[in-house]
């Protein structure tokens, strides 16, 4: 048996498991091991139990799905002291879903401190171990590029799924808000925080996608012939000015590409409505985490990360008023924004300033995707392109809300394109 079954995608591996030609446990036992040798440089997870893992395995090797009993859950400590040693004894609804759906649970991947930092924790990128992965998501954006797994988990309630994905050179998917429950995990924003999605390959999104029961009210049109034909606005949006010379050659010749392949691309721009968009965000994100903090700010504040101190002390100075004015605000902006989409496939839109920097102080920037999550919609970063450094660089494409499936469809063809001729020749 080949000892590279780990590069396998999730839907490869399960091609194979189901016509007989690989077991779960060797699957795993390639996975495992590889983790092994990786684990020192990257620090993807934060915990796996290997008796565990081949537990799993073996259940699903052997054991009918409506025959197989309880697992043991793993601890969750939310990368903060005040959680150490914390075990649930309930899986988040995501996890639930995927162990009904016959999914291999193998771990718990490292995120900044509840989600909600931007100081990095010790997991590194695998393309460069000087630089970080992104995050909060990091683990789980390290651990796919880095094939210790081939699907993960994250959340965003700012750009942690999507600056991950981009940094790491991998596709990343926030869906629609409130299409997949987030059950279970913990809340820094009811109205911002999504269930994100990690994987190599558009078919593995789209295999979560059906695991988590993302649809959308009309079929999507399969596009049959590639990009031909299909229309897509560009839209650099309001930050434009901090891109640098990585995203704006990606957003050139990402263009290129698709009007090569005989696509429609045409330049938008939001309407002036949209200019408040970035500070709403900011407004309805620290004015959330005020409450959301607050219980470990009144029992542990000493073991709190200093920028959620302050969200609770409200040191960011927005009030009710502003608070109020920004959640209205924004809830007005998105059937704007969905009437502006629908006359697209998809609209592009960039993902990260630039590759990822040097350094884990910061896990980068998110003012390319914070507008998105406070809109709601469906965003996937597609890889392909790089930076000067040779680090992995991609572009995002948006949707209107609940048009996710549509979204995978354009996202696969554009895949096809933009991964053989980005120009991105480092990957792992």
């Amino acid at each position: 048996m080949s000892n590279d079954l780990y590069r396998f995608t999730a839907t490869e591996a399960l091609k194979r498991f189901e016509d007989g030609s690989l077991k779960v446990s060797e699957y795993a036992t390639s996975l495992l091991d590889h983790i092994d040798q990786r684990q020192p440089a990257v620090q993807a997870f934060e915990y796996i139990d290997r008796s565990q893992v081949l537990q799993q395995a073996r259940a699903l090797d052997d054991v009918p799905k409506d025959k197989r009993g309880p697992l043991h859950g793993m601890p969750t400590q939310h990368n903060s002291p005040i959680y150490k040693d914390d075990q649930p004894e309930l899986d988040a609804a995501s996890v639930i879903m995927l162990r009904a759906a016959g999914a291999l649970i193998l771990g718990k991947t490292r995120t900044t401190e509840f989600a909600a930092t931007v100081k990095g924790p010790a997991t590194t990128n695998p393309h460069d171990s000087s630089r970080t992965p992104g995050g909060s998501s990091s683990g789980s954006g390290a651990a796919v590029a880095d094939f210790q797994a081939p699907v993960a988990l994250g959340t965003q309630t700012g750009g942690s799924t999507i600056r991950p994905g981009s940094f790491n050179g991998v596709y990343a998917m926030k869906p629609t808000w409130a299409a997949i429950s987030r059950e279970g995990q913990k809340v820094y924003s009811l109205i911002l925080d999504t269930l994100g999605l990690y994987a190599r390959s558009v078919d593995d999104l789209k295999l979560l996608a059906d695991v988590f029961g993302l649809k959308d009210d009309q079929p999507p049109r399969v596009p049959t012939d590639g990009v031909k034909g299909m229309k897509f606005g560009l839209l650099r949006t309001m930050v434009w000015d901090q891109a640098r010379l990585g995203t704006r050659n990606a957003m050139e010749k990402g263009v290129e590409l698709l009007k090569s392949h005989r696509a429609e691309v045409k330049e938008i721009d939001f309407p002036a409505d949209f200019d408040r968009l970035p500070d709403w965000h900011s407004c309805i994100l620290k004015s959330d985490g005020r409450t959301a903090f607050r219980p470990e700010y009144m029992v542990a504040k000493d073991k709190l990360d200093r920028s959620l101190v302050e969200h609770v002390e409200e040191a960011h100075g927005y009030t009710r008023g502003a608070y109020l004015e920004a959640f209205d605000g924004v809830s007005a902006l998105r059937p704007k924004w969905d009437a502006i989409a629908r006359d697209y496939d998809a609209v592009i839109v960039p993902s990260v300033p630039d590759e990822a920097p040097e350094g884990f102080e910061s896990t980068g920037s998110a003012v390319f995707n914070s507008m998105w999550t406070a809109l709601h919609v469906p965003v996937i970063n597609v890889p392909g392109f790089q930076g000067e450094h040779g680090m992995p660089i991609g572009l995002s494409l948006v949707a209107p809300r609940y048009h996710d499936q549509a979204l995978l469809d354009v996202a696969k063809v554009v895949g096809e394109i933009w991964e053989k001729e980005g120009g991105w020749s480092g990957k792992l």
